[in-house]
């Protein structure tokens, strides 16, 4: 079900359907991390990952349990 990866990480051989896939995968080889927090210094490779961190800042529970009334 996966298809082709035509897209190859020149460090250690992985393949990745999509371009953006391969640039965002080469940061680990990299150490580049281009989303920083506004909050404090630290900094992560991919905005997904900033987004979650910001919680702790901005104290957002964005899910809540279906069970009882409480968010995490």
């Amino acid at each position: 079900h996966v298809g082709p990866r035509p897209h190859v990480c020149s460090d250690c051989g992985k393949a990745f359907r999509e371009t953006t896939s391969l640039r965002r995968h080469q940061r680990i080889h990299t150490g580049e991390k281009p989303y920083q927090c506004s909050y404090c210094e630290k900094s992560f490779r991919a905005s997904s990952t900033l987004i979650i961190h910001q919680r702790i800042h901005t104290g957002e529970k964005p899910y809540k349990c279906t069970k009882c009334t409480k968010c995490f």
